[in-house]
């Protein structure tokens, strides 16, 4: 629909409402059609036609006769992707989120008419999910309105008068290995062959060099520096908005392009692995039996039944083996900021968080030395003194 700028508004004394006029012509059939609607306020309709004159420069609106709200998202994702600014895995996550928000009853009104009291029953129903999960539905309501209102279509965010609950789902804790535990599966791991266990180096390369799953089985043999001793970090592998496993050319985060050293303890089973590389497509690391891509679905299970013989060991993921690697830093006395740089966190405040516990019991360990300090640099007199106050 197209509008040929003719409006007006006037007060209807029969119905002691204010009528907001203006002409909408069908671009299909050519057709002028005149379209009304009522308001208690005259201030109302003038901000209905403020926002009438906005949308209909929108292609959206001509196509559907207003701004559906998921289609403004979808519009919204479409130009994120054409600009680069994320990657196929993530629209395709996006678009099974905007799916979802689809199947409410206010999804296909015009994003003018949806109030903050809809939004905040929605978000309410959806508590069942984990906070983060939430937080995606939450992004794309914002980014929506957002827009809306910064384009003019809206006079009013109602998002800015909405709150999102507490989910009843537990956040998912990554739990670290024990040492026991992370000497038994590398005991293990290290007893094995590569025909017996094609994966055991990756998994490695997670617990003593701290590698996402997608990193280390991005990795390729040009990427391993034995001159320096170090894993050269710059890229992952990732999915495609098919779901296809495809090679990223950027890693996950931007501080997650990076260089981290290999330990000794590791550094046969790196030659090794490079070894056994060198006839691999794109000369990758690691591939799966087909020649492809490794999985990174498919490791994580088959790291699941390594853990069983091993013990079994439970609650552990590809994932923990890199918390494994953070954690034995943080322990070891690493400064957490040089544990950021290895881990490949954009921000100090991740790496913080991630590892409260383990830095807590640190920070208990660091003040001891205060402790201990005090009783053996101050005399007993000034100890008493100290003790009384």
């Amino acid at each position: 629909m197209k509008s040929k700028n003719t409006s007006g508004i006037y007060y209807d004394n029969n119905r002691k409402k204010y009528v907001a006029s203006y002409n909408l012509k069908n671009e299909e059939t050519k057709e002028v059609k005149r379209t009304r609607k009522s308001f208690d306020t005259k201030e109302e309709a003038e901000n209905f036609l403020a926002e009438i004159k906005y949308k209909q420069a929108d292609s959206i609106f001509i196509k559907h006769n207003g701004i559906p709200l998921c289609e403004l998202m979808r519009s919204i994702l479409e130009k994120k992707l054409k600009t680069n600014r994320i990657s196929e895995q993530q629209y395709g996550k996006s678009l099974k989120i905007i799916s979802a928000i689809e199947q409410a009853g206010f999804a296909k009104k015009d994003i003018s008419d949806i109030t903050s009291e809809e939004l905040q029953e929605y978000f309410n129903s959806l508590t069942h999910y984990s906070n983060a999960y939430m937080q995606k539905f939450v992004i794309q309501f914002s980014q929506a309105f957002a827009f809306a209102r910064n384009k003019g279509y809206i006079q009013l965010n109602p998002m800015l008068d909405t709150y999102k609950p507490k989910s009843v789902k537990q956040d998912k804790i990554v739990r670290a290995m024990e040492l026991e535990e992370q000497e038994k599966l590398t005991n293990y791991l290290k007893s094995k062959t590569l025909e017996e266990e094609p994966y055991k180096n990756v998994f490695l390369i997670q617990l003593y060099a701290g590698l996402r799953i997608g990193e280390a089985l991005a990795l390729q043999y040009n990427d391993i520096d034995l001159k320096n001793n170090l894993i050269h970090i710059n890229k992952t592998l990732t999915r495609d908005a098919d779901e296809k496993i495809i090679m990223g050319n950027k890693t996950k985060t931007l501080a997650g392009n990076r260089d981290v050293p290999i330990p000794p303890i590791i550094l046969n089973e790196v030659k090794e692995q490079m070894e056994v590389s060198k006839n691999n497509f794109n000369n990758q690391l690691f591939i799966a039996s087909n020649g492809n891509y490794a999985d990174p679905r498919g490791v994580n299970n088959i790291l699941k039944r390594i853990l069983i013989q091993c013990g079994p060991i439970t609650g552990i993921t590809t994932h923990s083996l890199r918390h494994t690697f953070g954690t034995r830093c943080i322990e070891s006395g690493i400064a957490p900021v040089v544990v950021q740089r290895l881990m490949g966190h954009n921000d100090i405040s991740v790496t913080l968080n991630t590892y409260t516990s383990v830095l807590n019991k640190f920070k208990n360990d660091e003040l001891q030395k205060l402790n201990d300090y005090y009783l053996t640099n101050m005399s007993d007199k000034k100890t008493k003194a100290l003790d009384e106050r």
